[in-house]
């Protein structure tokens, strides 16, 4: 794969940060119930970041946690059978107001797989999102309440979005499948 353009830099993936930070602390009206969400791998560092961002302005920590939707998903092609679930969360969400995180929203299956794992452990009061990149092509009716970029893309590209947590880098860029 080649790199076909560069969207985002660390300088601006932290306004990003710093913007949704804001949404979500005005959308929201207080946090004592909520709780920030991060999909594995990369919506971990995403949420980890805008709870930060919220502990700096509001001087209150936010519980983030981390979920992981492998037993959830619907492209799962080796399983025989319907996978055993154990351990997707293991926190309550019953009552919260949760933010789910995930670096990029593309057909939306991703986000259907983390929704079907959490009201299996309990009944949120809300679910929104929030995404790094939307990059459009969804397959079901799914939209982010908190975007940090809109990048309409083809099907032929990938989106990469790297975090210096996990990739020793802050960047978002555009990658073109070799044909």
């Amino acid at each position: 794969m080649k790199t076909k353009a560069r969207l985002m830099d660390d300088k601006a993936m932290g306004r990003a940060v710093i913007r949704i930070a804001h949404e979500i602390l005005e959308k929201n009206h207080g946090m004592e119930h909520l709780v920030l969400v991060g999909v594995k791998t990369r919506g971990v560092p995403f949420a980890k970041r805008i709870a930060k961002k919220i502990e700096e302005i509001e001087g209150v920590k936010v519980s983030v946690k981390t979920l992981d939707i492998t037993l959830y998903r619907d492209d799962l092609t080796e399983v025989n059978e319907q996978p055993t679930i154990n351990q997707a969360i293991n926190f309550d969400v019953k009552g919260k107001d949760v933010v789910l995180f995930d670096d990029v929203i593309f057909t939306g299956r991703t986000v259907r797989a983390a929704l079907d794992a959490l009201v299996d452990h309990g009944r949120p009061r809300s679910i929104q999102l929030a995404v790094m990149i939307d990059r459009g092509h969804r397959e079901l009716p799914i939209r982010p309440d908190y975007v940090g970029k809109n990048a309409p893309t083809s099907r032929n590209e990938i989106i990469s979005v790297k975090f210096i947590e996990s990739d020793q880098e802050d960047s978002v860029t555009i990658l073109e499948k070799e044909k």
